[in-house]
């Protein structure tokens, strides 16, 4: 379809070049325009929530057992100001923090290692798979609870409840894209003469490496659960104890600020566990909804 310029007057026709780039140009800027909404409407949306539960907790509902959005953020100002009664607030966000990243990144590598292998060899799935699925029964709350005896108060006994948690998130996702690699790559590929270690190198590592980044996502959530709860089971530091303490008190609005400062920092993680899956992808080429610009 052609493009005229109007130039002194006459009629000529647009380059194609120009015309491709007023085009790409046109999408970035309707892009653009879509994400601000899409922000504005989440702002108002959260103002909205925000607003409504202070009014109700003023009006309506009781705020000793509610709380309000006031009374929390005032909790908040003075954990980060004053401290808290376990030692300042950045201490313990730190020790939360470093115990869900240790179990995640454990979790993770354990994950994949055997969920590729079983994915790989039928036989070992077939023995190991009753033990597994038996083991991913068991409620996770009671292995925290041992774990403390086993391990003590400190570090060790979270990060083990967050490795359990972990573990099998990006265990089942692994084990899945091991099996769904192509047959037929695998067969062409053992064709030109690559070893077991070529296959899993370059065919069934790539190919099953989304279905890895998407357990990532859920993987670390799961990781700081696990780290919260073992805290509060029991521990000597840390988020889960901060909002344990406060429950013991029946203090509402310090129960809502862990969970805020826990939440702040499952979403930071997540923005960077997106920025390394799209560097990790950026080999795949676009789907068709982000090859329109959607």
């Amino acid at each position: 379809m052609s493009h005229d310029l109007l130039v002194a007057g006459e009629a000529r026709p647009m380059d194609p070049e120009t015309a491709r780039t007023r085009r790409s140009l046109g999408r970035v800027r309707g892009k653009n325009r879509s994400a601000w909404v899409v922000y504005a409407v989440r702002a108002l949306l959260v103002v909205a929530w925000l607003a409504s539960w202070e009014i109700a907790a003023r009006t309506i509902i009781d705020p000793f057992f509610y709380s309000k959005p006031s009374a929390i953020w005032d909790k908040l100002v003075v954990w980060f100001e004053d401290g808290t009664s376990h030692g300042s607030i950045w201490s313990n966000m730190a020790v939360t923090l470093e115990e869900a990243v240790l179990g995640f990144l454990i979790g993770t590598l354990a994950g994949v290692v055997l969920g590729v292998i079983l994915g790989r060899s039928r036989f070992l799935a077939d023995v190991l798979a009753p033990f597994i699925k038996g083991a991913n029964a068991i409620p996770r709350i009671v292995l925290a609870s041992l774990f403390v005896i086993w391990f003590g108060l400190g570090m060790s006994s979270k990060v083990a409840t967050a490795f359990v948690l972990v573990f099998f998130a990006v265990f089942f996702n692994a084990f899945q894209g091991a099996r769904e690699v192509d047959k037929v790559l695998v067969d062409n590929a053992r064709i030109l003469g690559a070893s077991r270690w070529d296959l899993m190198r370059t065919i069934v590592l790539p190919s099953a490496t989304s279905w890895i980044l998407a357990s990532m996502h859920v993987a670390f959530g799961f990781a700081l659960i696990g780290a919260v709860v073992g805290e509060v089971v029991g521990a000597d530091k840390g988020m889960g104890l901060l909002i344990n303490q406060a429950q013991g008190n029946f203090d509402a609005a310090g129960i809502y600020a862990g969970m805020v400062v826990v939440t702040v920092l499952a979403l930071v993680a997540e923005w960077l566990i997106t920025r390394l899956e799209n560097r990790l992808t950026a080999w795949r080429p676009p789907s068709g909804s982000q090859a329109a610009g959607i």
